[in-house]
């Protein structure tokens, strides 16, 4: 009997090894956030405090927290995708403390505030992973959470209380916080884009007109390609917002192209928006004025090109290995904490910390790219997409900002950044990929041995007698 079971592993060994790994990684995060503040605290010449030790708790705390629940909710996801956000999360953690010991003259606690809104998008987290038990019962809710998605993003233009940041309107002012709706906008309008694109993905893949060696599809089947454009340069002229525009756009483009596999969508989508672009700039001043801040800077180097020449200042400043951690002046790019810290790391840990932060965010991408592939139903595989996508554009839109690439956006980078409206938008982006995940990696039921069937019901068998 013992002999006969050996070969069949229980089914909880992978399980068990993927919870093994997940923790492991956990912990490296955690040494590397205590080490990381206990380095700052030195440079800047602060002794260990309080805070510092309510800080390296709250972070074990919350993060074992997410580690149980995915544990009991999603056993079989992928378990590279938390300790990456957790290492990214706690390195921004780091780095707005940090700036807290140098403010201009000024007394600011956002790193508790941050820890706060961590608590918060952790209990995001686990209360998405609770809720969605099944990546696919999304797509029965796709319309309604598509116009939802329309909706917060037209509110901070059509709302009274909305508040302009950056040049760009897209905050909800209450009497406690301020809330950023296009965050949560991102992922319903993935969802939807995603389950649409399901429902008419052979309209797409097989009716249509061939021109010069490229599948063109047909006018009527313009329609999803044509609303994402729409979107994006309301977005961008009414909210004033290039970065939001960009990655609602790119992100959609990216999904029709996994969904038809056709070029001529991509080269019809750069064209529309291209054209929509060159168009809106000569409509609209405050698109010229970005334009002209980024060609040139220093026509107004205390003004509005302040930001962008001390951020290129900070990265010249950090080289290749940086001044150290603590040991730089980030502080003199104003709103560091917001979507420009990657300058920040960039002064003070230099190309290589820069590069190894940006290696953990194509980690994630990588790891929800395959969560995508192995998941078995379509719908899985275009939301798993769509969500790594929009984490890679949103990076890109960041450094390319920061790095005077493209122009100034508003966007920050996930789970770096100060701010909660982000932190908790892409808490509910990571969940939904770890459901992903777990779908793709979960074994097959056992299928049930068929009864055997009584004596009676046997076929006669003639046997021959030697």
């Amino acid at each position: 009997m013992t002999a006969s079971s050996t070969p069949h592993a229980p089914p909880t060994a992978p399980k068990a090894r993927r919870h093994r790994t997940e923790l492991w990684l956990l912990g490296f995060a955690v040494v590397l956030v205590t080490v990381a503040l206990l380095t700052v605290q030195a440079a800047q010449d602060q002794p260990f405090s309080w805070d510092l030790l309510q800080y390296i708790l709250g972070f074990v705390v919350l993060f074992g927290i997410a580690h149980v629940a995915i544990r009991v909710l999603a056993p079989y996801a992928d378990p590279l995708l938390l300790p990456a956000v957790a290492a990214l999360n706690g390195l921004g953690l780091v780095m707005i403390h940090r700036l807290d010991l140098t403010a201009r003259g000024e007394v600011t606690n956002l790193a508790t505030s941050q820890v706060m809104w961590l608590a918060v998008g952790i209990a995001a987290f686990v209360g998405t992973l609770w809720i969605v038990r099944d990546h696919r019962t999304l797509s029965r809710y796709s319309y309604t959470l598509g116009l939802l998605g329309l909706v917060l993003l037209i509110l901070p233009i059509v709302l009274p209380n909305s508040e302009a940041r950056g040049g760009a309107k897209l905050w909800i002012q209450t009497p406690f916080f301020s809330i950023q709706p296009g965050e949560f906008a991102k992922i319903l309008i993935i969802i939807f884009t995603a389950s649409f694109l399901v429902s008419r993905r052979d309209l797409f893949t097989t009716v249509g007109k061939h021109f010069a060696g490229i599948d063109f599809p047909r006018g009527r089947d313009l329609g999803p390609l044509l609303a994402a454009w729409a979107i994006a340069i309301c977005v961008l002229v009414l909210e004033t917002d290039l970065g939001s525009s960009l990655l609602i756009f790119a992100t959609m483009l990216a999904m029709l192209y996994v969904a038809t596999e056709r070029v001529s969508w991509m080269l019809m989508g750069l064209s529309l928006f291209a054209a929509g672009a060159v168009a809106a700039y000569f409509l609209f001043g405050h698109l010229q004025d970005r334009v002209s801040i980024w060609l040139d800077p220093f026509q107004s180097p205390d003004g509005a090109g302040l930001q962008i020449l001390r951020s290129l200042f900070a990265l010249a400043a950090g080289g290749l290995f940086g001044t150290g951690l603590g040991s730089g002046y980030p502080s003199q790019v104003p709103e560091i904490h917001n979507d420009f810290i990657l300058a920040a790391f960039g002064e003070e840990l230099g190309l290589v910390g820069l590069t190894a932060i940006v290696l953990l965010y194509l980690m994630i991408v990588m790891r929800g790219l395959r969560a995508g592939i192995g998941v078995r139903d379509s719908f899985g595989k275009l939301l798993a997409a769509g969500l790594a996508f929009t984490i890679a554009i949103q990076l890109f839109v960041v450094l390319g900002g920061i790095s005077k690439l493209i122009p100034m956006t508003g966007l920050t980078s996930p789970f770096l950044s100060y701010g909660g409206s982000s932190l908790l938008a892409n808490y509910i982006l990571i969940a939904l990929l770890i459901r992903v995940s777990n779908a793709a990696r979960e074994p097959d039921a056992p299928k049930k041995a068929a009864p055997a069937a009584p004596v009676s019901a046997l076929p006669t068998q003639v046997v021959k007698h030697s």
